[in-house]
């Protein structure tokens, strides 16, 4: 099939606001868990997950953690203005963001622009019982985001410490709500790690500790990944034909020890979440281009958003052992313990997924690249899973039900 001449529309189904979970269950393993094994469908109660999975399997985790990045300044004149943190433009690397003393810059989005026209924007903030500056300045456009430079008159405070104390969590539009203090918690995981993202993986909502465990005593393998999840998430697709639908990039983190626990696994893993998925998946084509140059730097090892349905017959025979061995070599050759790159993949049907055998995720928004991904992911079967779930009651997108799906 051609997958740039898929057609959205085709992809459309009826979801009642109703349906939509405003807010997450006060236990979050007592969600419904959904289980799709081969085309049979059943339910359960998500606690009940491990007892699905095959002892000795390897489940990857995207360990990501939602920052505060909604920031809101007020102009003289009285006017509010939204700026939404996107990445990190200088400096570029997340980690190096957030210990920045003084000043630094991100990509961003910004909100009544029309009423920002020129100078500066200020907040007073309180870090540590003592008053902080914090302005904005915009350095120029990019794309449809606006550069803009942050500075504050306190050398002992951090970017981090700033979010932290004047943005808001991003929870999503389609919530139609604030946020509330209760979602700094609950739109965490309970492994998030690494600061970066604007929206959760939200797939892993549903794990606690005792989950984490149960999985342990089954047997299952546990790795964790990094993908920061940007806005374009939740970006929908306005184009009829998905050809014209430009996916948005995301920057991916994998460390050396991951690799070698996939080896370890014959490249197979369970993904929690479509985060995780994008990030296994994308690791098979940065393998086969180090296979033809291993001479690539990281940011040319970024995976575009057509490049597994323009694959050649060499680039068919390369496993995705060979593929993941080829990315060991090139961090060994490097000194590098991690591999820090991005992706823009797309996966829609006529993808041919290369690790990820078995999928956790919640229900997607209609004509959405999530429920693309899905879709490649069953084979076209999303409608039998999707009927299924409007008919038995479960809640749909962020914080509501989940399924395990296995082709």
């Amino acid at each position: 099939m051609d997958t740039k001449l898929i057609h959205i529309s085709d992809y459309n189904y009826a979801l009642p606001d109703e349906r939509i979970a405003k807010f997450p269950l006060t236990h979050r393993d007592q969600s419904k868990l959904l289980i799709y094994n081969k085309g049979n469908i059943t339910e359960d109660v998500f606690c009940n997950l491990p007892g699905y999975l095959p002892k000795g399997a390897l489940m990857v985790f995207n360990n990501t953690k939602v920052i505060q990045a909604r920031m809101h300044f007020r102009k003289d004149t009285g006017a509010l203005i939204e700026v939404f943190l996107l990445e990190p433009c200088e400096p570029s690397d997340y980690e190096l963001m957030f210990q920045t003393n003084e000043h630094c810059s991100w990509y961003c989005l910004v909100g009544n622009l029309k009423k920002w026209k020129v100078g500066t924007l200020r907040h007073d903030v309180t870090i540590k019982d003592r008053k902080v500056t914090v302005t904005a300045t915009r350095k120029g456009e990019h794309g449809t985001s606006h550069c803009i430079e942050f500075s504050w008159n306190n050398p002992q405070v951090s970017f981090a410490e700033i979010i932290d104390a004047m943005g808001e969590l991003p929870i999503p539009p389609y919530l139609n709500r604030e946020s509330q203090e209760s979602d700094k918690t609950t739109y965490q995981t309970v492994y998030s790690k690494i600061k970066g993202s604007v929206a959760a993986p939200t797939a892993g909502l549903h794990f606690t500790p005792k989950v984490l465990e149960a999985l342990d005593k089954h047997g299952i393998d546990r790795e964790e990944l990094t993908l920061h999840v940007g806005a374009g998430t939740f970006k929908p697709v306005k184009s009829e034909l998905i050809k014209n639908h430009e996916m948005h990039s995301e920057y991916i983190a994998v460390r050396y020890d991951t690799l070698e626990k996939l080896m370890k696994h014959d490249c197979c893993a369970i993904a929690v979440g479509t985060t995780s998925v994008r990030t296994l998946e994308s690791l098979y084509y940065m393998g086969c281009k180090l296979i033809k140059n291993p001479n690539l730097n990281e940011s040319e090892l970024h995976v575009n958003q057509w490049e597994p349905y323009e694959e050649d017959a060499e680039q068919r025979k390369i496993t995705p052992s060979q593929s993941i061995k080829a990315i060991m070599d090139w961090l060994d050759s490097n000194n590098l313990r991690t591999l820090h790159t991005s992706t823009q993949i797309i996966i829609a049907p006529g993808y041919e997924y290369k690790i990820v055998k078995m999928l956790v995720t919640n229900f997607h928004q209609p004509q959405s690249t999530l429920l693309l991904l899905v879709s490649a992911f069953v084979h076209g079967d999303w409608h039998r899973i999707y009927d299924f779930a409007l008919s038995h009651d479960f809640r749909f997108l962020s914080y509501g039900d989940s399924s395990l799906l296995i082709p």
